[in-house]
């Protein structure tokens, strides 16, 4: 021992300090425990170092803390060091960081209250615990509710629920939701909604017995008890409840912030009604027993709202208007008696003033006497042996009395509530078991405690001690279980505290007895204890300081209570005479029933209370006694004890499982955790005496698979042995050396407390020394590999190096031999310049000496070519003069062509500007910029133009100028000609010279400056064009840049309308999908009403039989018209002819929407009737009707050929009518006068005359036929006298009537012929104004483009004449070919039924048409063709059967066919061939009868067999097969076009002829939907036990996951035994299903579905139990899920399935998987998480990340913050908040259409299916 706690208390341990704080605060070991240290050195999570001294006398070692792994456990008992900071904190740690609100410590729920509405409680959670196991799902109280449940089911015993806890820690919630789980997993056994009922029994209860404390706003005030009946199938029948301690003294004073009861606060929120106007009441400030708390609103909560509510349940459990409407009454007469002022008359007496409006509105509402009333409330009668006399009450007693009836009445009204509700909870059906639900207040003490906190500390020392013993005795029996030795445990018994208070001279014997006595008070009731218990009971203590308190050592807590006020709420005293004036009253009868006793009291509701079931516990504990003066002498006390006691023995029947409700703060923080209060509590309620009774015997338990598997790494491979048990032994013996620290069971291995936390740190350490030698391998290795590199890389340098300096040698060599090669060239080079220089001089000589002689031969041809050069320049002077003149002419012909270029340039500016209008819009600015820039632009070609002509003058004038000059310098020339002639006249001639040069240049100058000018214009106009250039640059860049802005919003538009019309699409797919998933629910929902409505009907004919043996009721009687799917009156006959046969099934008749239905009963008599005067009559009818016949024909014949003619001549008409408006379509074709209207008008009276003529001939005609056929009548009279000589007598009359009716046939013939003719007629006008009509548009729509065409110019008005032509032209294509189409579809119908009629005629004798009669009588009289047999030449895929072997059909087809067979040896979908071709011959014969009873009975017959065998997969998969093929068989071969697109032209000749089965392929298709969804409920039966041990529970990786240490809930094993289902399970049953279905022959598409449907379900139960088990949330599970997905993506591979949408199902949950394996740590991996999990809802990821939980010390927990940063960040998401997956969600299915191409005459039969009676057609 001492060497394990050395091992454990080394450096670094964890351990537990006391702390007044925290109550418990965390330390670590800085130094190493020794045997005999008195301190030890720890240092506190903030890093403060402290000395933590140990107990001298004790030397007890601080508590240790459990390993991180099994902190946040879901059960207490699992943690390896039991102990109250082991507790504390996992209750902390769950509560605050896991959001979790439910722990188990052993057979107690540890509940803590939220105050925060979690999303925990929903039908789908409830759905999700149903079923399941406790220790496997994660806490809740729906797990212990479902335990009751099943331990009811399963045990036949009944259950309790024990709900307890302070004032606010959420006792009445944890019980509601416990009465809705029964309500909701059991439903009702009958019709009368009694779980409802149950519910809403909660409103009630709340309204009338709960308040607002300082604690609680929605406090109970009342304990209760309900018991919630069963029957035999575990369905709710009933329920009853009883009621302890009403907190009355509530009624009539209230402390501050604390409100009186609820009921009364609604009441004055909803004085204003119209209905609560005779109650006086006003707001709850303006009564004294509502104002006292000065609290009376609750904040969220609508008093109005409440009270709506309230009354909502009354109704619903019975209690009518009247009733409730005096139940209110009796409230609000509480509430004035309240305030009633009684004032003192005197010091002894006091009087009520008169008149005073509350005393009168309570009598007013009570129905008694002012007087009365007044008068008993300050007086009290007294009687004695002899004499009765009055005494009057001071004013306080007057008051106390006062007082004391209003808690009498409202306790009055209470128990009849109670008690009405429990008669409405009651029914007659027997019951067989129950659950209670026990709600009562917890363990109290306060500052001053009183009466009603003993009474109720009296009541929790009885349920500790009933919980003890029961916590000890489940110890004891799993000891004995398991066959291990085991010691009395020693536990704290409370047996002397309940005796202190309850036996003989108990606390409340005592209190009796002191009631009795005349002038008992409490001081001397508190003298007597001190007496009796002061030195006989150590658990009874005297406070020091006071002489009227005592105080008990209860089991919780000491407490000390005040004597003050127990005498009088023991005695409970009313006056009675207040009571017998209550009773007198006359006007109000409920008043009076609520004083009556129970026997005598009546039901709201006007029934009485069922004989049936089981005897009901009464809620007052003692009625035998008669008189209530009586009643009232028994004491509140005595009354408690007995009820109590009555509890206890249910409770002792009963299986108990306990609720501990925690209250987390006093302030009603949501998840705010007080851990002061928190201890308090967990003392109070027994869970650390339940942790302690398991620590004092063997709190951990192992199995020994789990034991191996998780400390496998501690053994030798010599250890394994193939025993585990065995192996398991001989470890523990070497490990632990102490046996008392475990002992071995038959199937578990105890652990005492800690043994399980050192073998979890031998683990560890175990694998930390692993880790360590892994660590020095991998650094070994890496270690020699770098020195293997740095090796590698020494070797290279080397090999590098030698190999640069054998280079550098080789460089030397190759230098040296250069030089030397170098040296030689050089000397080479010296010698060879040397020569050159030589050679150099020579030639330089040489060179001098001919220069020399080339200069003077140069200076000579000098002086001749300077002389030459004088010459040139003269002459190119006179050439520049001319080439300038040359130049300007150029240039001014370059500026005109520039100019007449710009004025283009302008024009196509111009044309640019107007196509570029809708830019102008935009930019209306810009417009008036051009125009401006446009004008400055005319103004400035103005201004050039006129610089340009002075420029031209100036240069004509300088030009003649020049032309001047020349013949002046012409002439001077000769002058000097003259000159050199005559040197006289040298000096005048150069001063002349010297002048004309002084013009030149002066000429010259200003012929400079005009030039200069024109170059400065022509810069500013090339400057201005240049900009004017930029500006229609910019302007065509906006326009650009508009264009392309234009076209990018056309893109952005499109795309936007793509998205759009892709979400529109998509939005339209989800409404089918619904309206389709809606559709097939109901189609459900009608299924199951159809069978509910079988059985119902079975029952009654069981019944029926029972009654009266032998009697056997047939649906003879239905009609074909009484339901949708009820046989007719034929097929019952039919039925009754066969009564031996077996019945197929309820009849189900589609017929309504068929077509000429036959009253074939009728037929057959008129059949029967006729048949002799047809074969009498036979020869002179036949003659008739030939003659008749041909009558018909010639008439017929010659109508037909008077209609082409004038079909031909009014088409001739209406050529001419448009010849005439296409002529005269410019001159007004349509105005009155025109050709067009004379015409029409021509038209229109010739139409009225051969109107009038048909008249007339319609006359002629009649009178002609009457006569003809008088003629006839006479001719057959007389003629063949003879042959109706007998029947003259007979007949006589019904000749005459039916001559008279022929007569009025004819009449009404010939009347509808000329109504028809007329109708057509109008037709024909009508038709020809429009057609007049419609040419009048053409006519102004032509002009119209005329017009417009004559605006155009030429080649744009032909091309738009075109444009129209091919306009019109298509139209009129469009037009002929939709008339072609018409045509082609009615010859193709045409054709059709010519083929039809040629088929019957061939089938019909040369006697079918000699027994034909009259037209008249062919509507009346039925035709009965005589069928021929003729040979056929080949099989024509139909089956001939009788009628009366349609039973037989059925029968042989359907009802008794094994579906393994058929689909082994036979063609898939046989049956549905067969029963198509049966129905293609009573469709080929036009039998609509035999076609309408074939279907009903088949459809009938096939939910017969589901309904038999609808649990069987290969029954529902063969006829779900056959259904859809079927189905596809009626679409295949009804001779729709879509439908017969796949057909060969055999196919297409096997279509039906006579009937439209369009409406029974729609009943059909709801056959098929109902069989499918019969499908996948029963795939879910098989899969549902397989899918969480398969995919979650079972290790498909073997030593992956590691088992965590269990606590006393059995937690279903990871292990795989036997029996337990594998994924290996799930592939099979998955492949089973698949090749059933292949089988059968099953679309392909709706194998798809199915398989589609199956991964959901698979993906939402994983996912489901995944979110809803901690233990299942690690890292090693997420790797295990994700291999199981790729398994089953492997085989969705192999089957060729991975299009069918299934693997999508998964995405959920393989996401849930890889959020338990990714990093949690950073903002980066919550990012990551985000975009990563968006299947998942916000709800599930936090679910996921709050349970995630590490199985080894390695593994870190997610923080807190970063689940907050999670949310935060998925914070805007648009999202549903539920948390689990919808199971039983359905995916829409459709049957898509699969044509056959198996032909129908190929078909065989085999003898198997002793179809012999089918003939082959």
């Amino acid at each position: 021992m001492n060497r394990e706690l050395e091992y454990m208390f080394l450096k670094s341990a964890r351990v537990w300090i006391p702390d007044a704080e925290e109550v418990w605060k965390s330390a670590e070991l800085t130094k190493d425990y020794k045997s005999g240290d008195v301190s030890l050195q720890l240092m506190l999570e903030d890093g403060k170092n402290i000395e933590h001294k140990l107990d001298p006398k004790t030397r007890n070692l601080p508590y240790l803390r459990n390993p991180d792994i099994l902190v946040g456990e879901n059960d207490l008992t699992a943690l390896s060091y039991l102990h109250e900071p082991a507790v504390l904190h996992n209750l902390k740690v769950r509560f605050i960081d896991s959001k979790l609100i439910y722990t188990y410590c052993g057979i107690v729920l540890v509940a803590i209250n939220p105050y925060e509405t979690l999303p925990i409680y929903g039908t789908d959670i409830i759905n999700a615990y149903s079923g399941q196991n406790m220790g496997d799902m994660d806490p809740h109280i729906f797990a212990v509710a479902e335990e009751a449940y099943k331990q009811m089911a399963r045990d036949e015993r009944n259950q309790s629920i024990i709900v307890s806890g302070e004032s606010g820690a959420g006792k009445t919630v944890s019980a509601k939701y416990a009465m809705r789980y029964f309500a909701t997993v059991s439903g009702s056994a009958s019709e009368a909604n009694v779980e409802e009922k149950v519910l809403a029994s909660n409103p009630i209860m709340e309204a009338i017995g709960n308040a607002k404390t300082t604690r609680n706003d929605n406090s109970s005030r009342f304990g209760k008890y309900i018991e919630i009946g069963f029957d035999n199938r575990y369905r709710i029948i009933g329920a009853n409840m009883r009621t302890y301690l009403l907190e009355k003294s509530r009624v009539v004073f209230q402390a501050d912030e604390e409100r009186n009861y609820h009921i009364f606060y609604q009441l004055c929120a909803s004085a204003h009604l119209p209905e609560f106007k005779a109650l006086k009441l006003s707001s709850a400030n303006d009564f004294l027993y509502t104002r006292q708390g000065r609290s009376p609103v609750i904040d969220g909560v609508d008093d109005t709202k409440e009270l709506c509510t309230t009354r909502n349940a009354f109704s619903l459990l019975g209690i009518n208007e009247s009733y409730q409407m005096g139940l209110f009454q009796v409230l609000a007469a509480i509430l004035h008696l309240g305030n009633v002022e009684i004032k003192d008359r005197d010091a002894d007496s006091s009087v009520i003033p008169p008149n005073n409006r509350h005393l009168m509105a309570f009598c007013e509402l009570v129905g008694v006497t002012y007087q009365d009333m007044s008068q008993w409330l300050c007086h009290r009668k007294l009687k004695t042996a002899t004499e009765t006399y009055i005494k009057p009450l001071p004013r306080l007693q007057a008051t106390n009395a006062r007082d004391a009836l209003s808690k009498h009445i409202y306790a009055k009204l209470f128990n009849w509530i109670v008690e009405h509700v429990n008669k409405a909870l009651v029914t007659n059906v027997k019951q067989h078991s129950f659950i209670g639900v026990l709600d009562i207040y917890g363990f109290e003490t306060f500052e001053i405690n009183s009466f009603e906190q003993f009474c109720i500390n009296y009541a929790n020392e009885k349920l500790q001690q009933q919980f003890n013993m029961h916590v000890f005795k489940l110890e004891q029996e799993e000891y004995m279980k398991e066959q291990i030795p085991w010691t009395l445990i020693d536990f704290y018994d409370n047996q002397p505290c309940i005796n202190l208070i309850e036996a003989k001279m108990g606390v409340l014997d005592l209190l009796d007895e002191e009631c009795r006595m005349p002038k008992g008070s409490d001081d001397s009731w508190a003298q007597k204890l001190y007496n009796t218990h002061l030195k006989t009971c150590s658990l009874f203590e005297k406070p020091r300081m006071s002489n009227r308190a005592f105080i008990i050592q209860h089991f919780a807590d000491k407490v000390e209570y005040q004597c003050e006020g127990f005498l009088e709420k023991n005695k409970d005293t009313v006056n009675e005479e207040q009571i017998n004036v209550m009773k007198a009253s006359k006007k109000f009868d409920l008043l009076v029933e609520l004083f009556q006793d129970e026997e005598k009291a009546t039901s709201p509701t006007g029934h009485v209370q069922g004989t049936g079931g089981r005897t009901r516990l009464s809620i007052k504990p003692d009625k035998s006694r008669d008189t209530s003066s009586k009643e009232h002498k028994k004491t509140v006390g005595c009354q408690f004890r007995n009820s109590l006691q009555m509890l206890m023995d249910t409770l002792n029947a009963t299986t108990p499982h306990y609720v501990r409700c925690i209250k987390p703060n006093d302030f009603k923080l949501a998840f705010s955790f007080d851990p002061k209060r928190a201890v308090q509590q967990l003392r109070a309620c027994g869970v650390l005496e339940t942790i302690r009774i398991s620590a004092a015997g063997f709190p951990s338990r192992w199995t020994y698979q789990e034991f191996f598997s998780r400390y496998r790494v501690l053994m030798k491979q010599k250890d394994v042995l193939a025993d585990k048990k065995l192996t398991c032994k001989n470890v523990l013996e070497k490990l632990v050396q102490d046996q008392d620290k475990y002992q071995f069971g038959k199937t578990k291995i105890f652990f005492r407390a800690g043994q399980v936390a050192y073998l979890e740190k031998l683990r560890a350490d175990k694998l930390r020394a692993a880790c360590i030698r892994i660590q020095k391998t991998i650094r070994c290795w890496l270690a020699r590999k770098k020195y293997l590199r740095k090796r590698s890389a020494a070797i290279t340098i080397q090999r590098f190096t030698r190999g640069y300096q054998a280079r550098c040698l080789a460089k030397f060599l190759r230098r040296t031999q250069a030089a030397t090669i170098i040296q030689k060239y050089q000397r080479m080079y010296v010698e060879r310049k040397r020569y050159k220089q030589k050679q150099a001089a020579a030639l330089a000589m040489q060179t001098i000496l001919r220069a020399y002689m080339a200069r003077q031969k140069y200076q000579a041809l000098l002086r001749e070519h300077k002389a030459v050069i004088i010459q040139k320049h003269v002459r190119g002077w006179l050439a520049r003069c001319w080439y300038k003149r040359c130049l300007e002419a150029i240039v001014y012909l370059q500026c005109c062509i520039r100019r007449m270029r710009a004025k283009r340039e302008l024009k196509k500016l111009k044309i640019e500007a107007r196509s570029v209008e809708h830019f102008k819009k935009l930019n209306k600015g810009m417009e008036n910029k051009i125009m401006q820039l446009q004008r400055k632009i005319d103004e400035q070609s103005k201004e050039n133009r006129l610089v340009n002509e002075r420029l031209v003058s100036l240069e004509s004038s300088y030009t003649v100028e020049s032309e001047r000059m020349r013949g002046e310098l012409s002439r001077l020339r000769g002058v000097e000609e003259d000159a050199k002639n005559k040197a006289n006249q040298v000096s005048s001639l150069l001063e002349e010279l010297e002048r004309l040069k002084k013009e030149l240049s002066a000429t010259q100058q200003e012929k400079k400056t005009i030039e200069d000018w024109a170059q400065s214009y022509r810069d500013e106009m090339e400057k201005m064009v240049a900009e004017l250039k930029d500006q229609n640059g910019l302007l065509k860049k906006e326009k650009d840049d508009l264009n392309r802005l234009i076209q990018e919003q056309s893109q952005q538009m499109t795309e936007k309308m793509t998205r759009a019309i892709a979400e529109e699409t998509q939005q339209l797919e989800t409404d089918l999908n619904e309206e389709r998933s809606r559709y097939q629910n109901l189609l459900s929902e009608h299924l199951r009403l159809e069978e509910k409505y079988d059985d119902l009907k079975e029952e009654m004919a069981l019944s029926s039989n029972v009654s009266k043996p032998g009697h056997r009721r047939t649906d003879s009687t239905h009609s074909s018209n009484e339901s949708e799917y009820t046989y007719n009156s034929e097929y019952a006959e039919l039925e009754d002819g066969t009564r031996g046969r077996e019945d197929v099934t309820r009849g189900i008749d589609t017929s309504l929407t068929l077509k000429l239905q036959k009253r074939v009963t009728e037929l057959e008599q008129d059949k029967q009737l006729l048949r002799n005067e047809l074969e009498n009559r036979e020869e002179q009818l036949q003659r008739a009707s030939a003659m008749a016949r041909g009558a018909e024909l010639e008439y017929e014949s010659l109508k037909r050929q008077e209609l082409e003619s004038e079909n031909k001549k009014l088409k001739h008409n209406l050529e001419e009518m448009r010849k005439s408006l296409l002529g005269n379509a410019a001159t007004g074709a349509g105005a009155p006068g025109s050709p067009a209207y004379k015409v029409l008008l021509e038209q229109l009276s010739a139409s009225c005359e051969e109107l009038e003529v048909r008249k007339e001939e319609v006359l002629i005609l009649r009178s002609q036929l009457v006569s003809q056929k008088e003629a006839m009548h006479h001719k057959e009279t007389m003629t063949e006298p003879s042959v109706y000589k007998d029947d003259v007598s007979k007949l006589k009359d019904d000749e005459v009537k039916q001559a008279y009716v022929g007569l009025k046939d004819t009449n009404r013939l010939l009347e509808h012929q000329l109504q028809t003719q007329r109708r057509t007629y109008d037709n024909e006008v009508e038709s020809l104004r429009s057609e007049l009509q419609n040419v009048k548009e053409e006519n102004n729509r032509q002009q119209q483009l005329l017009a417009q065409n004559l605006q155009l110019p030429p080649e744009a008005r032909i091309e738009a004449s075109l444009q129209h032509e091919i306009t019109r032209l298509t139209n009129e294509n469009l037009d002929l070919m939709e008339q072609l189409e018409k045509q082609d579809r009615t010859i193709r119908k045409l054709k059709k039924q010519l083929k039809v009629y040629s088929k019957r005629i061939g089938e019909m004798g040369a006697g079918q048409t000699e027994g034909q009669t009259s037209p008249g009588q062919m509507v009346d009289e039925p035709i009965h063709p005589v069928n021929i047999p003729r040979r056929e030449k080949d099989f024509q895929g139909m089956l001939e059967y009788k009628k009366e072997d349609e039973m037989k059909l059925v029968k042989n087809l359907i009802l008794e066919l094994k579906p393994r067979g058929v689909a082994v040896n036979l063609i898939p979908g046989l049956p549905a061939y067969i029963l198509f071709m049966c129905l293609r011959h009573a469709d080929y014969v036009n039998d609509d009868q035999k076609v309408r009873t074939l279907l009903t009975s088949t459809i009938n017959s096939i939910k017969k067999i589901l309904k038999k065998r609808g649990d069987d997969f290969e029954t529902v998969s063969f006829w779900l097969a056959n259904t859809c093929r079927f189905l596809h068989c009626l679409k295949q071969y009804s001779g729709d076009e879509q439908f017969m697109k796949h057909n060969t032209s055999r196919q297409n000749e096997h279509c039906l002829s006579n009937f439209d089965l369009a409406e029974y392929r729609q009943v059909i298709s709801d056959l098929a939907i109902q069989i499918y969804q019969q499908l996948i409920k029963c795939m879910e039966n098989i899969l549902q036990p397989m899918i969480v041990s398969g995919m979650l529970e079972h290790e498909t990786i073997q030593g992956v996951s590691g088992v965590k240490p269990t606590g006393l809930r059995k937690r279903t094993s990871s292990i795989a035994d036997e029996g337990t289902y594998t994924l290996d399970s799930i592939l099979r049953q998955l492949s089973a299903f698949h090749s059933t279905m292949c089988q059968h022959g099953t679309d392909p598409e709706l194998i798809k579905q199915v398989v589609k449907q199956q991964f959901y379900i698979i993906g939402a139960v994983t996912l489901n139990n995944l979110l809803l088990r901690k233990d299942m949330c690690s890292w090693s599970k997420g790797m295990q899920i994700r291999y199981n997905v790729s398994q089953l993506e492997e085989w969705l591979r192999d089957k060729g399935l991975m299009t069918c949408g299934a693997k999508e199902t998964l995405e959920p949950l393989i996401q849930a998987a890889q959020l338990l394996q990714v990093k949690k740590k950073t903002d980066e991996d919550a990012e990551a998480i985000c975009s990563m999990c968006h299947a998942l809802t916000t709800a599930q990821i936090v679910k996921v990340l709050n349970l995630y939980t590490p199985v080894n010390e390695f593994e870190e927990r997610v923080s807190v913050a970063f689940i907050r940063t999670i949310q935060t960040r998925l914070r805007d998401r648009c999202e549903s908040p539920q948390l689990l997956m919808d199971t039983k969600m359905i995916y829409p299915v459709t049957f898509p259409f699969n044509p056959s191409c198996l032909a129908l005459e190929t078909i065989q039969i085999p003898s198997s299916l002793n179809l012999g009676f089918l003939t082959r057609v």
